[in-house]
């Protein structure tokens, strides 16, 4: 319980942090409704839980895999290098990472 209440703060500044790298304003979404404070809320909790059930004493694996007689293995690793991790989908959900659209004249289309 005391990891977890001392790690939202640290995820919250995170959220931030995303929002300034985007141009952003992360409270002032919210407080303009653009953002609805039980979406953040679930996705800092999201965000903490999976950091609460990361191992700290090894490498957490998302996938292994193994052989025998060839002497084969390898496996994913759920956060390279430890740390807080933010995936692309919560920020998605929070609208920090859109596609953009953008458009360009090729050609000078006269009058």
């Amino acid at each position: 319980m005391e990891k977890a209440l001392a790690l939202i703060p640290v995820v919250e500044d995170s959220l931030r942090q995303e929002a300034l790298n985007v141009g952003k304003d992360l409270d002032a979404l919210v407080e303009s409704g653009r953002i609805l404070p039980a979406v953040l809320q679930s996705v800092v909790v999201d965000i903490v839980g999976r950091t609460l059930l990361t191992s700290t004493r090894s490498e957490p694996m998302t996938q292994f895999t193994q052989s025998a007689l060839g002497y084969s293995a390898s496996g994913t690793y759920l956060v390279p290098g430890g740390g807080l991790f933010i995936k692309n989908s919560e920020l998605r959900r929070l609208g920090l990472r859109r596609q953009k659209v953008q458009m360009r004249e090729l050609y000078d289309i006269g009058d």
